[in-house]
């Protein structure tokens, strides 16, 4: 029998930064699965970004951590003919931004439903919880995800009109169409083929290009 670090496979790419590509690794696991099973260790990179053809020679790099979920590393490749490093990021993590889509689904979530984001800072950052962030640190971390969230729908009901048309640009409004559950995961496998024109922690344009 098969194990499951043997069949999981990467798609899709984009340019990061110089000398670096992001990887969008539909991976099958939960956070929790993805540490306790170590899946990072059977990642395959089934075609370098660079050089779809092949015989570039890409090799795996090693790994770097992420800090959440504790323990959760990020597998990497090396492309000696262009001399730069493929990662490849688990399709249930933000891009960019600390936690998973999930995590940053919930805070923005939280924000419509109470209708303020000074509201929402006890439900997305309790105070009973170990070195709790002060409420202005709070505020700006949650004002950071919804405006980042909001602007990544807003895009999507101009890439994907044929899903989105009319729909409003939140949380509740993809929900409208899409049905209730998690919104985001399911909205970046709809966008995968623009992943590269989209802002995290959705997508994987770089930082200050337009």
């Amino acid at each position: 029998m098969r194990g499951a670090k043997e069949w999981v496979r990467v798609s899709d790419h984009t340019r990061t930064r110089v000398g670096a590509v992001q990887v969008l690794w539909k991976c099958p696991f939960s956070d929790g699965q993805y540490v306790s099973e170590c899946a990072w260790e059977g990642a395959i990179l089934d075609n370098c970004p660079f050089h779809p053809e092949g015989g570039c020679g890409v090799e795996k790099l090693g790994t770097y951590p992420r800090v959440e979920p504790p323990g959760a590393l990020i597998p990497r490749f090396w492309c000696p003919r262009e001399g730069a490093s493929i990662s490849l990021l688990p399709s249930f993590l933000a891009a960019r931004f600390r936690g998973t889509l999930d995590s940053v689904e919930d805070a923005v979530a939280a924000v419509e439903l109470t209708g303020s984001i000074e509201a929402a800072v006890d439900t997305v950052h309790p105070p009973d919880v170990e070195a709790p962030l002060g409420f202005e640190a709070a505020v700006r971390s949650i004002h950071r995800r919804v405006v980042a969230v909001h602007t990544v729908l807003l895009a999507l009901v101009t890439l994907l009109p044929e899903h989105f048309t009319g729909v409003a640009p939140t949380l509740v409004g993809f929900r409208e169409r899409l049905g209730p559950g998690r919104i985001l995961l399911r909205a970046r496998e709809l966008a995968e083929r623009h992943l590269r024109a989209l802002s995290a922690p959705f997508g994987f344009r770089p930082r200050g290009s337009t």
